[in-house]
């Protein structure tokens, strides 16, 4: 792994210093951020870029203020198992459930040992409690002027709001499993507190060793604690890059479209929004997503249809039955079908066989599909355009790689002395990351197959269960490669 700089998390210019509110510029307009966002093919943090949102206030008190009695799920999950104390991830599966007010979060936060109500059956010194994937449009259903709380327009995104974003709010420990997101890329506005983010490129999917078990439509897991690997079982993890920050109140971090990320609170109390900002790669990779439903629901239905919770993730609530599932794909196609028709419409380049390896040439269905994989690289790599200037310095800090002894060796991630791992040298770095990437890239033919080779010398057995199938019918790498033969069939 390729060293990262040392540096101290930016400061962030409060509003108010020195003068007004009005008086502070913002260091990117709209439409310079929304390029920034569509071109960049690395995680980032802005800065001085949220000074004036009043969802700068959204504390968990004042929060709890604002919904007072409103019951709220909270996922309970084990201390022991985020402080790289066991290596096995802790799915939202595992979890158990809590319906109780921010109030009663706040009581029980506060380690009053005696309390009563929704969480009397946990130990604060044990577990933690986080309100993850909370929809503001079902949050505030009732109190929808707080929309206007949260400005994504000041990205480039013109009318983005609270109603397109989601509220999450942890105890310290509280994280969420390592996954990439199958739509969109992602920005996280840190609000209260600070939260670790320990980030992967796409090309290391191989290496995070992708399942689609627990099943969640939008969601890809990782079967890796990636704070504290067994690399004994998941061997090929020793090649994945590592990218590490932590995200601070004030600062919003860009997650690229299929970065992996692992997210953990530190503080006793956090608070996030974040809005998943739609791409056109997403028409295919909903067909990519009815197909892994198709056959994860198929499989895992026929294996026990009478517990369907087992593998279901909790956040998936729809219907999973066969005539529901066709309906889905079907749609799938036609939606991608007509969003062609709405574009600017380019040769589709055949699939070939290469001996006992399909290897697929681009397929590229529309010009849309290019836009953010390759014609925009040019602020990271300048491979495509000229090479512009790069977009970093005080107010856009990329994440850095992180160099270190793989953590099972030494205790844990949370051995370190908890600096970030920021480069200040904003194009060295991209450049930098883009040699690796393209080293990984020119690799990835071979991981699939290097990970099975490792699995067999290391765990052998004789037994495959349904999940071992399915890791291989539904892993990322297959199902676009279906979506492709699908798509190239109609289209002939």
């Amino acid at each position: 792994m390729a060293a990262g700089s040392e540096a101290t998390t930016p400061v962030i210019v409060a509003a108010g210093a020195g003068g007004e509110e009005g008086e502070h510029v913002k260091p990117f307009k709209p439409e310079k951020a929304k390029e920034i966002i569509m071109s960049l093919q690395q995680p980032a943090i802005f800065c001085n870029m949220v000074f004036d949102w009043p969802a700068r206030h959204w504390n968990a008190k004042y929060l709890s203020q604002v919904l007072h009695g409103k019951q709220i799920r909270f996922r309970m999950g084990m201390k022991s198992m985020s402080t790289g104390m066991t290596i096995v991830p802790q799915f939202e599966t595992t979890c158990n459930y809590v319906e109780a007010t921010l109030e009663e979060f706040l009581t029980w936060n506060c380690d009053q040992s005696s309390i009563s109500g929704p969480f009397r059956d946990y130990d604060h010194s044990k577990f933690w409690a986080y309100a993850d994937y909370k929809y503001f449009v079902s949050l505030f259903e009732d109190k929808t002027d707080l929309f206007q709380d949260v400005k994504w327009s000041d990205f480039g995104f013109p009318g983005r709001n609270g109603q397109e974003s989601t509220l999450w709010i942890g105890s310290l420990g509280a994280h969420t499993p390592c996954h990439l997101d199958s739509y969109g890329c992602n920005l996280v506005f840190q609000v209260q507190g600070r939260k670790r983010w320990h980030l992967f490129p796409p090309e290391d999917t191989p290496f995070l060793y992708p399942t689609r078990i627990p099943y969640e439509e939008s969601s890809v897991f990782s079967k890796i604690n990636v704070v504290n690997p067994d690399l004994k079982r998941f061997p090929q993890f020793r090649k994945a890059q590592r990218h590490a920050v932590t995200l601070s109140p004030g600062q919003v971090l860009f997650v690229p479209r299929h970065w992996w990320h692992y997210v953990e609170s530190i503080d006793p109390v956090t608070v996030s929004i974040n809005s998943w900002i739609e791409l056109e790669e997403d028409h295919l990779a909903r067909v990519e997503e009815a197909i892994t439903r198709m056959l994860v629901c198929a499989l895992k239905t026929a294996e026990n249809p009478q517990n369907t919770r087992a593998w279901l993730n909790p956040t998936e609530v729809e219907e999973t039955s066969h005539a529901v599932n066709c309906c889905y794909l079907n749609a799938a196609v036609s939606a991608f079908f007509d969003r062609c028709r709405t574009s600017e419409v380019v040769e589709i380049q055949a699939l070939r066989t290469d001996g006992e390896h399909m290897k697929k040439e681009e397929l590229n269905v529309c010009n849309h599909m290019e836009v953010g994989q390759t014609g925009s690289q040019n602020l990271t790599t300048g491979t495509d355009k000229p090479e512009a200037a790069s977009p970093f310095g005080p107010d856009l800090v990329p994440v850095a790689q992180r160099s270190e002894e793989p953590p099972s060796e030494r205790g844990g991630i949370f051995g370190s002395d908890g600096k970030d791992f920021v480069d200040k040298d904003g194009e060295h770095f991209g450049k930098l990351h883009c040699a690796k990437r393209q080293q990984i890239m020119s690799n990835s033919e071979n991981a699939i197959e290097e990970q099975i080779a490792s699995n067999t010398t290391t765990t052998p057995q004789t037994f495959i269960s349904t999940d071992d199938l399915l890791d291989c019918l539904v892993n990322p790498q297959v199902t676009r490669i279906v979506a492709q033969l699908l798509i190239q069939g109609r289209s002939l």
